[in-house]
């Protein structure tokens, strides 16, 4: 069964979230910080991961380096990586595939999983990429590949065919220690189509894991619901024609 995991960066909102048993992880970014107004990423994550660690031992976290050259991201990845020690709470350090220049990662990536440090690579796009991670992830150190199927449908190519393909890949034992993600949910069908590819994973915002309730729910009511809705809001803006 696909996992959901939880994107955002509001510390209340994951605090909400831990509630859900459901949910089996969280995952954030620089961008999503920004929004949520994070000015300081060590303090956000000095207080939250204790509590996540209380209140959801059986979950995990993914945090961003925001580091654009090898050396940086390899020691941003370690003091990231050593506050999940501290806390003793799993945390996946997540790494860009390319640096902003498109240069590729692979040689970074693989330095880091051989020091034994989890992974969720990033920003993939192609199966090339995803082909030189898959190299890179030599040593059995759980790991992540994050493919961003919502912005590949951005594009009108079919994300659901492209991380099917992606994920056939993954065809050597020694690789049953990489899981697939598929990121940038547009939709909650992309659950569905998640599941059918074989992803592991899926990020979900808290908006739309809430409507994974409306699981088989009767069409026809729902029509109603909707008509009553519509109804309803004309009625209290005071319409007249």
């Amino acid at each position: 069964m696909i996992e959901v995991y939880a994107d955002g960066a509001d510390y209340d909102g994951i605090i909400e979230a831990s509630k859900n048993i459901n949910i089996r992880g969280f995952t954030t970014n620089p961008t999503l910080m920004r929004q949520a107004g994070v000015t300081n990423y060590e303090a956000f994550v000095r207080k939250l991961l204790p509590e996540l660690r209380s209140r959801r031992p059986d979950t995990n976290i993914s945090l961003e380096v925001f580091a654009d050259d090898h050396d940086n991201i390899y020691k941003q990845a370690h003091i990231i990586n050593d506050w999940g020690k501290e806390y003793d709470y799993p945390v996946y350090v997540k790494v860009p595939v390319t640096t902003t220049d498109g240069s590729d990662n692979s040689t970074l990536i693989e330095k880091l999983n051989s020091d034994g440090i989890k992974l969720n690579i990033t920003a993939v796009f192609t199966m090339e990429q995803t082909a030189l991670i898959l190299n890179a992830l030599t040593k059995p150190v759980p790991s992540i590949v994050s493919i961003f199927a919502g912005r590949i449908a951005d594009t009108l190519v079919d994300p659901e065919s492209l991380v099917r393909e992606c994920i056939k890949l993954k065809f050597d034992e020694k690789e049953q220690h990489v899981r697939f993600l598929w990121a940038s949910c547009r939709e909650v069908f992309n659950y569905v189509q998640a599941d059918r590819t074989g992803c592991d994973i899926i990020t979900m915002t808290p908006d739309q894991i809430a409507k994974l309730k409306l699981k088989g729910k009767n069409l026809k009511h729902y029509s109603r619901e909707t008509v009553q809705m519509f109804y309803d809001d004309a009625v209290k803006s005071g319409f007249k024609i």
